[in-house]
């Protein structure tokens, strides 16, 4: 599906203030030129990007985290995922969340593709993986990092995402692809890796 020219749609900066730089997230405060030749303000969060990773274990169950997060006040439950370092190849990351969060490493690897988390206030994208062929081995939480590791079949989260048990807009995303990965709707590009 391409695109019709959008460019009627377009908004240009005119200028940038940062009202806060924190160690892992910034605020901007741009001003933007409008297409109707206005001026608007948006404000948004400078996220360094992520990776997710859907785990598929031999028997067909998937792995999953079950985490507090703070800002919303309770346990989650989601694929593994973190926060790409500067610099850092997606792969890499998914690889060592992976086995940071889990203890697992993985003998192939596939990139589903990308998902933009919050488009009206934050920068982020997550970078979708999937991982088979996977042996157990000892998890390496950072200090500050308490999470359980579970797993579930498939029909099992679906359910848990229908009764909204799942609310994490990632693994939510990873779950439509995992639907239609299973289903043989849709093809990943399998590749063996070296851990």
């Amino acid at each position: 599906m391409t695109p019709p020219a959008e460019t009627h749609l377009v908004e240009t900066l005119v200028s940038r203030e940062t009202p806060y730089e924190g160690k892992f997230l910034k605020i901007r405060r741009d001003t933007v030129a409008l297409p109707n030749g206005n001026q608007g303000v948006r404000e948004y969060v400078v996220h360094p990007g992520a990776v997710v990773v859907i785990p598929l274990l031999d028997d067909g169950r998937v792995l999953l985290e079950r985490q507090f997060r703070y800002p919303v006040g309770r346990v989650m439950t989601e694929f593994p995922a973190g926060k790409l370092d500067p610099g850092e190849d997606p792969l890499v990351c998914g690889k060592r969340e992976l086995l940071e969060e889990t203890g697992y490493t993985a003998r192939e690897w596939a990139c589903a593709g990308a998902l933009h988390l919050a488009i009206a206030y934050s920068t982020e994208i997550i970078h979708i993986f999937f991982a088979r062929g996977l042996s157990a081995g000892a998890r390496q939480l950072d200090q500050d990092e308490f999470l359980d590791v579970c797993s579930a079949r498939p029909e099992e989260l679906y359910e848990a995402c229908r009764k909204g048990e799942v609310t994490d807009a990632k693994t939510l995303t990873c779950v439509l692809w995992l639907q239609n990965v299973l289903s043989g709707a849709w093809k990943l590009p399998w590749q063996a890796q070296e851990n």
